[in-house]
């Protein structure tokens, strides 16, 4: 059978003190042994992975990112895409929160990937490496370049050029 080139993981974040302190229950479980969730009492999911709300950035990194970014050493493309609601925990995963002041291990996926990419290359020194990075936020249907703090007035879009690949614009 041929390996599918997307993997989706879904991670599941504890609740919040002020939702403890106002009595909310977790409405998603885990089943145990499997890739899959139950959200409410009955609707099941399937996930190539699934990381329940006691997971660390560790253990997220190490299995669904570092393949990537061994990938990307050997020359592949790989993208990162967090999706969620508002206060799901994507910018908890994705950076680890202020990444001056985060500690080792709640490092996300950001610090932990420029930290062992720059690191393979400095341990590659023969080899001639071109790496380009973009850290898009989507919201509604709006586009927002992170890395460019000019791209609040500039409108992004995504389009496909002649040879029909897809970018931003």
């Amino acid at each position: 059978m041929e390996e599918i080139p997307v993997k989706v993981a879904v991670r599941i974040r504890p609740l919040l003190c002020k939702e403890v302190l106002h009595n909310h229950q977790a409405c998603v479980r885990v089943i145990p042994n499997t890739q899959q969730i139950i959200i409410g009492r009955d609707r099941v999911f399937t996930f190539d992975f699934v990381f329940g709300k006691n997971s660390t950035q560790d253990q997220v990194y190490n299995t669904c990112i570092k393949p990537l970014v061994l990938s990307l050493i050997e020359g592949y493309n790989a993208t990162v895409f967090a999706y969620g609601q508002t206060g799901s925990g994507k910018t908890y995963t994705i950076g680890g929160g202020h990444v001056a002041s985060v500690v080792e291990g709640q490092k996300g996926i950001i610090p932990r990937a420029i930290q062992e990419i720059f690191q393979n290359i400095s341990e590659n020194p023969s080899i001639d490496f071109n790496i380009k990075v973009s850290y898009i936020e989507v919201y509604k249907e709006d586009l927002k370049d992170l890395l460019e703090l000019e791209t609040s007035m500039k409108d992004l879009h995504i389009r496909e050029d002649e040879k029909g690949n897809t970018g931003i614009k």
